[in-house]
């Protein structure tokens, strides 16, 4: 009789279970922004929540929540209940944090409701630098060893990986790294001849490109950008980058792991079908990035791809405090 009872219980549990999902959601959603006010994780969540709403039939509250390089945003809503109602809107950089140094956890603690996009990295010269494209500039440098000064943010930075992914592919390059406080001083160097080189994300480069004030190398991924066209992607130069391509940096929208099935696809289709919408698609064009919009398996794969390609490729520039391997994280191709 007891068995019968038990069994009565678990399928009424199941079945309340499958209810909330299906009501789902039935108060308001935190929101919680990795980044602050005015960043670009901040303003895409801002642009695009408000679509996802109209589709889940529900209200989604954005919290800016700052500090240690987003680790307490992950941190609050990997410890919060996984029920749908507390979701973590962040970036690139948590894929990061183990092998940096900076955190315990990652993106393999949540569920990722939606990839919504990708930045493209480009690589920049100045003007009168002598050469015009990603073929004379490797050829240059190996001709002229310690001469070639490349820009530079800081170990994890979009310019390290990029470099990092050039000496991989290339070998070991002789350049000098110039360090700068951000993408913005690095280019503006650039633009006065305080560098020669730099490697940017497309949406920060893209208009100094366009008013003729830096001259662009390459696209660093696996086809041009319809945005700057007759600019070639690196893969013509090297199939070997295509390794480690697409690459760059990206926001998601990503739920505690345990989420219901039910409400993980709610949420999935909700972002999915705001990312569609006109108003954010145009932003994100005129921002330089590429939609993305993927989410299972395939955000899964992207994920896994982006973190070893990306933690291999620090660690190999002795830019990590530990080593991917002491987390399980493989090589690229293995």
């Amino acid at each position: 009789m007891k068995r019968i009872i038990l069994g009565a219980t678990s399928a009424l549990v199941l079945s309340l279970g499958a209810a909330q999902a299906q009501d789902y959601p039935t108060k308001e959603i935190q929101g919680i922004i990795q980044w602050g006010a005015g960043g670009s994780t901040d303003t895409v969540m801002r642009a695009v929540t408000p679509h996802a709403e109209e589709v889940l039939g529900g209200t989604v509250v954005m919290q800016n929540m700052t500090g240690a390089v987003g680790a307490i945003a992950l941190n609050y809503v990997a410890d919060a209940d996984a029920d749908g109602y507390t979701l973590l809107m962040g970036a690139e950089n948590p894929m990061l944090y183990k092998i940096m140094g900076l955190g315990e956890k990652d993106y393999s603690e949540f569920t990722p409701i939606s990839i919504l996009a990708r930045g493209t990295p480009l690589l920049v010269a100045n003007v009168d630098a002598p050469f015009n494209d990603y073929a004379e500039m490797i050829a240059y440098v190996q001709a002229n060893p310690g001469e070639v000064r490349f820009g530079a943010t800081g170990p994890g930075g979009l310019p390290s990986v990029v470099t990092a992914m050039i000496n991989t592919v290339e070998g070991e390059l002789d350049v000098i790294a110039v360090p700068y406080d951000g993408d913005g001083p690095a280019l503006t160097a650039l633009q006065g001849g305080a560098i020669d080189v730099m490697p940017a994300v497309l949406g920060a480069a893209i208009e100094g490109v366009r008013a003729g004030n830096m001259k662009p190398l390459a696209v660093f991924d696996v086809a041009e950008n319809d945005k700057l066209p007759g600019v070639p992607a690196v893969t013509s130069f090297n199939a070997g980058y295509e390794t480690y391509l697409p690459w760059g940096p990206f926001f998601g929208v990503f739920a505690p792991n345990g989420t219901p099935d039910d409400v993980v696809a709610k949420l999935a289709d909700a972002y999915a079908q705001g990312a569609q919408n006109a108003d954010f698609v145009e932003l994100m064009d005129n921002r330089g990035f590429t939609l993305m919009g993927i989410s299972g398996d395939e955000a899964e794969e992207f994920l896994s791809k982006w973190q070893q390609g990306t933690a291999w490729l620090l660690d190999d520039a002795g830019l990590t405090k530990a080593s991917p391997e002491e987390f399980g994280i493989a090589r690229p191709g293995e």
